[in-house]
């Protein structure tokens, strides 16, 4: 299995910081925020790594290189102007393959986060051998948290069968998710694309699955959420 760190965002509320470095380059507890990606994927038996970038996109590269030196091998989708989550995506299916592959968002810090959970989440059968009822949770497996304080209506109802677009409770995307490629078959390469309508879309239908994740998960969004993550190693009160 592939998988794609979405990082290719400007960054406007991390400003003035991603001025002048890319926030997935920016470093939480000494180490930048795409390397704890990098590493807990390689970790999960997961190398080959697609980036998109655009912002100071060169400065990723230029860190990171072919991914040698973290036990991947990464390969870069640039794009010159930001194309959304989805447009991004579509952008890099060439890259991607036909499997099922791994979507990130660089801008998330989970430590602990176990890729290797993701390796099964669309296979064709369920766990008894059984095959899938057609077009139930196939298209998408979503890792979902609990709603942050900045975010309390959440995104989605997440219950036995899957997410719902209506219904309690709510939860929120975490920002990691399983996809197949033919999600993003109807978007044009170039072509500028939100995900949110497409997932909403597609859990309408009933084809998206997904489970809360409980572990350690922050968006990092501000220079003062970045500070506070950094506060144990600088001194400064949490």
């Amino acid at each position: 299995m592939k998988a794609m760190i979405l990082a290719a965002g400007r960054g406007e509320r991390m400003r003035p910081l991603t001025d002048s470095c890319p926030k997935p380059l920016l470093k939480v507890r000494g180490r930048p925020l795409i390397v704890w990606h990098i590493l807990n994927l390689v970790k999960a038996g997961v190398t080959e790594i697609v980036i998109n970038h655009a912002h100071l996109g060169h400065m990723i590269e230029d860190a990171l290189g072919d991914g040698a030196q973290f036990g991947a091998s990464i390969a870069y989708s640039p794009e010159a102007v930001a194309l959304e989550t989805a447009g991004g995506i579509a952008q890099a299916l060439p890259l991607l393959g036909e499997a099922p592959f791994i979507v990130v968002s660089a801008d998330i810090y989970i430590p602990h986060f176990n890729f290797s959970e993701c390796l099964n989440t669309l296979e064709e059968n369920d766990p008894w051998g059984n095959p899938h009822p057609a077009g139930q949770r196939d298209i998408a497996w979503l890792y979902m948290v609990k709603n942050p304080d900045f975010h309390p209506g959440g995104d989605f109802a997440l219950t036995l069968m899957g997410l719902a677009n209506e219904g309690t409770p709510r939860v929120t995307f975490g920002n990691v998710g399983v996809y197949r490629p033919e999600m993003f078959a109807d978007i044009r390469p170039g072509d500028h694309a939100r995900l949110g309508p497409l997932l909403r879309e597609y859990a309408e239908q009933g084809r998206i699955g997904g489970e809360l994740y409980r572990g350690v998960w922050h968006n990092l969004g501000t220079p003062q959420q970045l500070d506070a993550l950094n506060a144990p190693l600088t001194g400064k009160p949490a």
